[in-house]
């Protein structure tokens, strides 16, 4: 018999694990209604690649397998990173959902496997006019285990399975996006930290000016509009030295906020001087193909996956289930013969569940299994046409940015030419003080408006590299 137990248990594990998700529907192709290649102008497909980070002939999926040390050519910026990665808090929440995920599809994994236990006890009882009777027994088997025979369980851990995928590619969306962050934050404070030396060296030559201004007028020289005006130029420049000042502490603020930690001042950016990114203009060829290997795109199509999944589960619970439960042991009415000769006992209980009348309950499930799906794959498209949109936002500024902080730079030498040229006529009489005042202030708007160009260039190719799929990979150096 107890051969012959043992066979049934073995027989109703195979069955359990061979069984099909015969019921599960087939996944939807999505429909994203995207082009093939992003809509390029025409001056970034001639745009030169970065050499160390592509090259021309490189693969159209390669910007997704770059690290971001290798796309960071800044070594300060590379250890906040470091350390937001480890510190921010939002990130570790992110880590303890996938955590949390990975334990779910364990636990409805096991269903798949019948869970043995053992178990002893002990039974005394009697009453008034009856004896007190004791009795022990040990037992070792299995209880309320369904044979999967039409993929219910197995749809179920399936379902399991790509939530907790999805969870894991949103952690590393969630890295994308802190790394990006970072890296703006980083250019931000760079840049306005260079806003403050440009607004405290303007001041200085404003002031010296204006000392200059205040004597030629107690002579006599000039009216007391010009010293007026001067003075204008002075309070201006003093009033952006506190702007930008205050906005210095702001972004130092939200910089430490997504490091999760005090920050060293070694590695705070003094100037705006260097790239700190790597990345170059891409190539005319690049598909959109490579959408698919986004994280937060992999992530909506491991939820379709797991809504698909779930009508199977759906439609196998109109179908009968089977559910065996039996157990090999012994008892006895005393402790100490409780193993010995004669006192095997055994149980089979196999239980057939046929549902017949459940109002509306099992139908209903299936509509709301069917509605997931479509919600998520109208996601998953949602998803692969707002990634289009973004990569083609990048790429359609990449060239703008430069054409526009190339001539803002011509500008400013223009400007800078002008002013020196104003002041000289000034000084020998020829141009009155407005023109020297207008000249001085085209200056400083045209240096003012390159800083801000060559940080929204700067922050244009980190989100073309976020948009893009990379970033979530460390990379070596």
């Amino acid at each position: 018999m107890r051969n012959s137990l043992a066979l049934a248990w073995m027989l109703a594990a195979a069955l359990g694990n061979t069984a099909c998700g015969v019921l599960e529907p087939r996944l939807p192709e999505a429909q994203p209604a995207i082009a093939a290649e992003w809509p390029l102008p025409p001056t970034a497909a001639a745009a030169p690649m970065a050499a160390n980070v592509g090259e021309p002939g490189a693969a159209p999926g390669a910007v997704v397998d770059i690290g971001w040390r290798d796309f960071l050519t800044d070594p300060a910026l590379e250890r906040l990173v470091e350390q937001a990665l480890a510190n921010n808090r939002d990130l570790r929440v992110a880590v303890l959902n996938v955590e949390r995920a990975r334990g779910l599809y364990r636990i409805q994994r096991a269903d798949r496997l019948p869970g043995v236990e053992a178990v002893g006890a002990m039974v005394r009882q009697g009453g008034d006019g009856q004896a007190t009777t004791e009795s022990f027994n040990a037992s070792v088997g299995v209880t309320g285990f369904e044979l999967d025979l039409f993929g219910r369980v197995r749809s179920l851990s399936e379902s399991a399975l790509q939530r907790y995928l999805a969870e894991e590619e949103a952690r590393r969306s969630a890295q994308l996006s802190l790394i990006a962050e970072v890296a703006n934050a980083y250019l931000t404070l760079a840049a306005d930290q260079e806003q403050v030396f440009l607004a405290r060296a303007t001041l200085d030559t404003r002031e010296e000016a204006y000392a200059i201004t205040q004597k030629r007028h107690a002579l006599g020289a000039i009216s007391g509009l010009d010293l007026s005006q001067s003075r204008t130029l002075v309070e201006g420049a003093r009033a952006d030295v506190a702007r930008f000042s205050g906005r210095v502490a702001q972004d130092m603020n939200a910089l430490t906020l997504l490091v999760g930690a005090p920050i060293e001042r070694s590695l705070l950016p003094a100037r705006f001087e260097e790239p700190v990114t790597g990345l170059g203009a891409l190539p005319a060829g690049l598909p959109s193909e490579v959408l698919l290997r986004r994280p937060d795109v992999r992530a909506a199509e491991h939820e379709l996956r797991a809504a698909n999944a779930s009508i199977g589960a759906a439609r196998a619970a109109f179908f009968p289930s089977i559910t065996l439960t039996g157990s090999i042991g012994s008892a006895s009415d005393e402790l100490s013969g409780l193993f010995a000769s004669g006192t095997q006992v055994w149980s089979f209980v196999p239980q057939v569940r046929v549902p017949i009348f459940e109002g509306g309950r099992l139908r209903g499930n299936l509509q709301v299994a069917n509605a997931d799906r479509g919600i998520a794959l109208a996601r998953y498209e949602g998803a692969i046409q707002q990634g289009f949109r973004e990569v083609a936002d990048a790429l359609a500024l990449t060239a703008t940015l430069a054409a526009q902080r190339l001539a803002l730079q011509a500008l400013v030498d223009a400007a800078r030419r002008g002013e020196e040229l104003a002041q000289a006529r000034y000084a020998a009489g020829r141009d009155s003080f407005l023109v020297r005042l207008e000249a001085q202030r085209t200056l400083y708007v045209a240096q003012q408006a390159l800083i801000s160009t060559r940080l929204a260039e700067q922050a244009n190719r980190v989100t073309l590299y976020k948009v893009l799929g990379g970033g979530w990979q460390e990379g070596a150096r």
